[in-house]
């Protein structure tokens, strides 16, 4: 697990290194991001949310969210979920997500995660005000005693600012240099 993490965290950080280069290079709205996550996750009692607190190494440096529902699904659970993430230079994010966790065969409480992060723009601020947009996240999690739930995650995408300020009308795909809104 400690070499997986080096090579994750290894190609995590040249990830954002490049990509941080390409956008300040380029000039233009859109940030490439990446990096690893190991989040902790801690239950308040029954009916509350779960508490998730994590450190990352990347893009962005630290993260705080809450597993706000859970539903069992015929390949393992699906969660409603809310994050906060920071960046050491004082820009913040806040998304709404939704987590596919899929059983691992044979390994009871483990899973595969998939996130899908969608950033509430208005919400947010510093260095990254004004950045909205969406990305994801891929890894494992072992969920399996309640008083040390765990993972591995690794995350990736594009956020966005827009030109004028204004809110996204529709999801915005962007790639640095060009941009392309589709309109709902």
């Amino acid at each position: 697990m400690k070499r997986l993490f080096s090579l994750l965290t290894a190609s995590g950080l040249a990830f954002a290194a490049a990509s941080t280069a390409v956008a300040a290079e380029s000039g233009q709205s859109c940030m490439p991001i990446g990096g690893v996550a190991i989040p902790n996750f801690f239950p308040e009692g029954e009916g509350k949310p779960i508490i998730i607190s994590a450190t990352l190494a990347g893009s962005v440096q630290n993260a705080a969210g809450k597993i706000l529902a859970q539903r069992q699904t015929p390949t393992g659970l699906e969660m409603d979920m809310e994050h906060y993430f920071g960046r050491d230079d004082g820009g913040g994010i806040h998304t709404k997500d939704l987590g596919i966790l899929t059983t691992v065969p044979d390994k009871p409480g483990r899973y595969m995660l998939e996130i899908t992060y969608h950033i509430q723009q208005q919400d947010s601020r510093g260095t990254l005000k004004g950045y909205g947009g969406l990305f994801n996240s891929y890894g494992l999690v072992d969920l399996r005693d309640p008083n040390n739930m765990v993972g591995l995650v690794r995350y990736t995408g594009e956020i966005f600012s827009t030109p004028d300020g204004l809110p996204f009308t529709g999801a915005e795909i962007a790639f640095c240099g060009a941009s392309l809104r589709l309109f709902n």
